[in-house]
């Protein structure tokens, strides 16, 4: 992990933690900025509630078709280039929440921001997983995803404190800068090579990238490189992608439904605490801080250990068990302390993603990263489309004034099912030992 440090690597998680940090800060605050703009004085608005499910299925649509294609790009022009799209666009909504807060403004910021996230909604966290990928070596991938995904909740963390202690008057000016500084940094800082590749400018969407040739050494147990995507990726490329192995067959669906789950937490949880224990922009971030610091200790300090340890794939159901329980007692809290003490769970819930990305990464060639990654991208994106037509009309149901029947965490309980579901699927989805250990090394710890 030292040897990370010194590479290019680390100009990424410099960016990553400046365009996380910033992405965080303003989340506090926008349910009470969203709920002033639509229902001032409220502290229930199921309008608020299915405009944020709408904004979050429209940018999944956008997500499920532009997440793949730019993650094929990136196997071709780089990551470098591909990255800077997600990184610059998403200034304009923070650029928007700045200038002003009142209600027409917020429908110009709710526009944009949904056109915007159609681009960087997972692009951005695909992008930077796939240079990670070819910048480390197999036996270092899962450790290299953790400690990304800690630099993510180290960002979480200090976003959150920035929007607990700043005004938010402030608090969407000074984001916007901390994304144009992101965005200037990754330009001038980080380096760039394509996978296998001295030369970095070929014709765009014509040549293909050299396939590995069948190898003779390992019996035959290892999936082969699947075409790559001539032009723009179609439904039965990624079909065909994920087929190539049983092991991907089965990552597709567990990240399908823990997509799933994640968009209905999204859309549903932070509009239940509001109305449940009036929750306000200082608690959210209270919240949020927490789960934070338990997410950069345990993907800094805890991950790294147990890697070694406990496989990969026994690291990510215990995540999703961990993170099913704790959703489960969410729904049903009975004082406004239990979602603070949930925030425990998240120790271990927080296994799920970097585990899940390291077992499906090892699985393809190093020209098929950003292919992957993307793929993925969109497939969880796919889930986000569905989780707020399932979710935000649940939660707004149960938190009217007239429900089926009193359970105002019902929505969370459904949520919890989802995740017991991976569960059950990703206890199916055990990696061969012997298979992960025969792929060719990638070259660990590459110059840039």
């Amino acid at each position: 992990m030292v040897k990370l440090f010194t590479s290019g690597v680390r100009h990424l998680f410099v960016t990553v933690f400046l365009s996380t940090a910033a992405a965080i800060m303003v989340l506090p605050a926008i349910t009470d900025v969203t709920m002033a703009a639509l229902c001032p004085g409220r502290d229930e608005c199921s309008l608020a509630i299915y405009l944020t499910g709408s904004q979050q299925a429209l940018s999944g649509f956008g997500a499920v078709v532009i997440t793949p294609l730019l993650g094929n790009l990136s196997d071709k022009y780089g990551r470098k280039a591909l990255l800077t799209l997600p990184t610059a666009i998403s200034i304009i909504p923070l650029a928007i929440l700045a200038y002003s807060r009142e209600r027409r403004f917020f429908y110009a910021y709710y526009a944009t921001r949904t056109l915007t996230a159609m681009v960087s909604e997972g692009t951005a966290a695909s992008l930077a997983l796939a240079y990670l990928a070819d910048n480390t070596s197999l036996a270092n991938r899962a450790s290299a995803f953790g400690l990304f995904t800690g630099v993510c909740s180290a960002a979480f963390v200090c976003g959150t404190l920035a929007s607990r202690f700043l005004a938010t008057d402030y608090i969407f000016p000074i984001a916007a800068v901390f994304s144009m500084v992101a965005t200037v940094y990754m330009r001038i800082f980080l380096k760039d090579r394509l996978p296998g590749r001295s030369d970095l400018v070929q014709p765009m969407l014509k040549e293909e990238v050299p396939e590995l040739t069948d190898r003779e050494d390992d019996g035959g147990e290892l999936p082969r490189p699947t075409q790559p995507f001539r032009k723009m990726p179609t439904l039965h490329d990624v079909i065909t992608l994920f087929k190539s192995s049983t092991l991907l067959s089965k990552a597709a669906v567990v990240v399908f439904f823990t997509g799933l789950g994640e968009g209905g937490i999204q859309a549903s949880i932070l509009y239940y605490f509001k109305a449940r224990f009036h929750f306000d922009k200082d608690q959210f971030a209270d919240l949020m801080l927490l789960n934070g610091v338990a997410g950069t200790v345990s993907q800094l300090v805890l991950m790294p250990l147990l890697v070694p340890v406990l496989s990969e794939d026994k690291l990510l159901s215990l995540g999703l068990l961990v993170g099913s329980i704790g959703t489960v007692i969410n729904s049903i809290a009975w004082a406004i302390w239990v979602p603070y003490a949930v925030t425990i769970f998240f120790i271990f819930s927080v296994f799920v993603s970097p585990c899940l990305r390291s077992i499906v990464s090892k699985q393809v060639s190093q020209y098929e990263q950003g292919k992957i990654q993307g793929c993925l991208s969109g497939l969880s994106s796919l889930a986000q489309i569905a989780a707020p037509i399932i979710f935000s009309p649940l939660t707004a149901l149960f938190l009217s004034d007239h429900p089926p029947f009193y359970f105002p965490g019902f929505s969370l309980l459904c949520i919890a099912i989802t995740s017991v579901i991976a569960l059950i699927l990703s206890l199916m989805m055990m990696a061969s030992p012997s298979s992960l250990s025969q792929q060719p090394s990638i070259s660990g710890s590459i110059e840039a």
